[in-house]
């Protein structure tokens, strides 16, 4: 058997641009490390750090007057008067912009430097540096603790060797606005801190760093606490000078508010870091009781070979993209292990953003927000599956904070009842402003259900039923009253319409001219029918489980959900990408919104759905590629895989390996040739990897649970091992390994249930019973 894969990366150079650099967080704060030996860079980064805005928190505008003359026109096939009159004269407002904090600089005098290597170890998520100088080995480590919520960055001399060094806070970082004002001051020690009892040698100080965003009272602070043991420090205004230690700790925070204030979060912020540890060891062991029990939940050995899991990232991408016809096992490892380190660190206060959690440059794409209606849970595709709660929670704290601002939005926009989710936020609101005429996104009403999909995944992996009735159940309830007030039109077959309607982020082609039209309102969007339909199921199911609302209302929404239009087939045999005989598909996007009954509601599926999967697999191969963004690749993938086709997937996952999605530090970027960092593939490549192995499905009335083995398998990973991946029923697969041979499949189930097994190279149709007994281990050996 091969050895174990690796659970790192490294490479032979510092990072020559900030998007090499490696990556630390624990979910609120976040560090980018250069690894450099001379002038080393830690940029600072926080979710909190996002650029005022006049415009955020504007309501979006009060449609809902006019909505049932919108309606009738779009009924009508009057499209442009439509969009005039439903905020075809609104001014988008945009999200605020996400940024860095500022960087920590360590200046040392200039040495030949040999031997480098720099590392980023998952299981640990410190990542280290090494080099060799004329007294010796010198070594910086940094991580970002989960414990103590700092960024803690170490440089050791050598044995007989000493630091020297500058230490600066550098707001002058990439875009930075010409205007911020920022000033920063050295001392000893702050005066709200005790001094120590004996008289020791000066071999501590503080840097504090005042930021005012321009025209504004809003701002952010920093702090980095040096200690500099067996050594002195010299405090020179905005510089701390270090001499003659053997190491160089620094403790780093930062925190957004009102800079005037002189309590609260920002006022506590430096004092703050003379509670935690002076010892380093001591504040790694607490970081990694939390960082390692959560990154070693899951992993997965595609037996690469030993040596190539010794190569740098770069001679590993670079092999890549030069040999497209071979795969390299030992990159897809580090990319499904960097992957989930890298969704963790980036989860907590908030889920991902569209860069995770980093930024070297305040000219982050999109504003570095949150795109809800396709990009955000594309990155959470893995999270339930691959045994990261972490990520599905924070998701879940999104959605708590802004469920008001959702209320508000279906009120002014629909004058209804219940929530609409905004298509963009940058995580300080929820309200639907950022719109007009040709991104309608403030007529995409799919987008509640959409962002609490993954939380129902979530409740149904961990059997949180806590979590499920007192935080999820109550947000399906008010998806499913906004339906019922939003559903009452309905198109010349007595089935509901869902108008306005919107698939993001296309246009519906005119079939009189061949041309998609010039505005995006429409009629029964695909994705809008789906999301009506399985938040009126998915509410009434839990409510009648649950006691949770009277039974003559879930039955109404029942049956509203029976009423609603079924799936077109289009004239090309393709899943049509909206149900209404006036739109026609434009196939070359990047969006697949349509699939959404595919991937992730499963309604659509080759074993009980088979002409529609057939149809789905169609408008799969019929899509065209647009401008290659990296989320459209990872969705068709997520769909290919529910559809049991290897081939499609391989394809999909061909182009995201092999045109230069990934980055020397194994984040990635939106386009090919490594332009616009983005978070999208590298959170999501996990859950592409795993789907290609495992899909469950939790029991429903008069059906059991069911796990499909090996239903997207690519001909490239004959052989392999998946530990610890979490199901839908409960069950954890200890063990999943696969061969030519082979397969055999380990399940413990937390509580007992019946499941049908399907192994796709074994079971064409339908699979065996098992039944699992809670708590016990029960083996399955398939000979094939």
């Amino acid at each position: 058997m091969p050895d174990a894969p690796t659970h790192g990366i490294h490479d032979t150079a510092p990072a020559a641009r900030w998007e090499d650099a490696y990556l630390g967080g624990n979910g609120r704060h976040g560090v980018l490390v250069h690894g450099r030996t001379e002038d080393e860079q830690l940029v600072i980064t926080h979710h909190d750090l996002v650029r005022p805005d006049p415009a955020s928190g504007a309501e979006p505008p009060l449609l809902a007057p006019v909505l049932a003359e919108v309606q009738d026109a779009l009924l009508a096939g009057r499209q442009a008067e439509a969009v005039a009159a439903f905020g075809g004269d609104w001014e988008p407002r945009y999200v605020q912009s996400f940024h860095p904090g500022f960087a920590v600089r360590v200046r040392r005098p200039a040495a030949e430097a040999d031997g480098y290597r720099r590392t980023l170890d998952l299981r640990t998520g410190v990542a280290a540096a090494e080099w060799h100088e004329a007294d010796g080995w010198w070594r910086c480590e940094t991580f970002v603790s989960r414990a103590d919520d700092v960024v803690v960055h170490l440089l050791t001399a050598p044995s007989g060797g000493a630091v020297d060094a500058e230490v600066c806070l550098d707001t002058r970082l990439p875009g930075a606005p010409e205007e911020l004002r920022a000033a920063v001051r050295s001392v000893y020690r702050p005066a709200e801190i005790p001094a120590p009892e004996t008289d020791a040698p000066r071999d501590t100080a503080l840097l504090r760093l005042r930021v005012r965003y321009p025209d504004s009272e809003l701002g952010y602070r920093g702090a980095t606490r040096l200690l500099a043991p067996g050594g002195t420090v010299r405090c020179d205004g905005p510089r701390v000078h270090v001499s003659g230690a053997r190491q160089l700790l620094l403790l780093t925070r930062t925190a957004r508010g009102p800079v005037a204030e002189p309590d609260g979060c920002l006022g506590r912020l430096d004092t703050g870091l003379y509670a935690l540890s002076e010892d380093y060891e001591l504040l790694l062991q607490r970081h990694l009781d939390l960082h390692t029990e959560a990154y070693d939940r899951v992993a997965l050995d595609l037996h690469a070979p030993a040596a190539d899991r010794e190569l740098p990232v770069a001679e590993l991408l670079a092999r890549q993209e030069a040999d497209p016809s071979t795969l390299q096992l030992a990159l897809l490892e580090s990319l499904f292990a960097a992957g989930r380190y890298h969704l963790l660190a980036s989860s907590g206060e908030r889920p991902p953003r569209l860069c995770g959690l980093w930024t070297g440059d305040w000219g982050s794409a999109w504003g570095g927000a949150f795109t809800t209606n396709a990009n955000l849970n594309l990155q959470l595709a893995g999270a339930a599956a691959t045994g990261l709660p972490e990520a599905s929670l924070a998701l879940a704290a999104l959605v708590r904070d802004q469920l008001p601002d959702w209320r508000t939005n279906a009120r002014r926009l629909y004058g209804t009842r219940g929530a609409v989710a905004p298509a963009h936020t940058d995580g300080t609101n929820g309200l639907q402003y950022h719109f007009n005429h040709s991104w309608a996104h403030h007529l995409w009403t799919a987008g509640a259900d959409w962002l609490l999909h993954p939380l129902l995944e979530h409740a149904e992996t961990t059997g949180d039923t806590a979590f499920l009735t007192g935080e999820l159940l109550p947000a399906l309830l008010e998806t499913a009253a906004f339906y019922e007030d939003f559903l009452t039109r309905t198109g010349p077959d007595g089935r509901i319409a869902v108008v306005p309607s919107y698939s993001p982020e296309n246009h519906p082609v005119d079939p009189a001219t061949g041309e998609a039209t010039p505005a995006a309102a429409s009629v029964n969007a695909t994705m809008d029918i789906a999301a009506a339909r399985h938040a009126l199921t998915a509410a009434a199911d839990l409510a009648d489980r649950h006691r949770a609302a009277p039974a003559a209302r879930t039955a109404g929404w029942r049956a509203l959900a029976a009423r609603l239009p079924d799936y077109l087939v289009n004239e090309d045999g393709a899943l049509a990408e909206w149900a209404w005989p006036g739109h026609r598909d434009g196939y070359d996007h990047r969006h697949v919104s349509h699939l959404y009954p595919v991937w992730p509601l499963g309604e659509i599926a080759p074993d009980t759905t088979p002409e529609l999967a057939a149809a789905a697999r169609t408008a799969l191969l019929l899509r065209g590629d647009e401008n290659h963004s990296g989320h459209g690749h990872l969705h068709r993938a997520l769909a290919a895989a529910r559809l049991d086709d290897a081939g499609l997937l391989t394809c999909q996952l061909a182009h995201l390996l092999v045109r230069g999605f990934f980055f020397r530090s194994l984040m990635s970027s939106h386009y090919p040739d490594r332009d616009v960092f983005n978070a999208d593939v590298a959170h999501a490549l996990p859950g592409v990897l795993t789907e290609m192995l495992l899909r469950s499905r939790p029991a429903r009335p008069g059906r059991p649970a069911q796990l499909t083995v090996l239903p997207a398998l690519p001909a490239a990973l004959p052989s392999g091992r998946l530990t610890g991946a979490r199901t839908r029923f409960g069950a954890v697969v200890e063990e999943l390994a696969w061969s030519p041979e082979q397969v055999t499949l380990a399940l413990r189930a937390e509580r007992a249930c019946t499941v049908e097994l399907r192994i796709v190279p074994l079971h064409k149709e339908g699979g065996e019973l098992l039944e699992l007994a809670a708590g016990r281990l029960r083996t399955v050996t398939v000979e094939l």
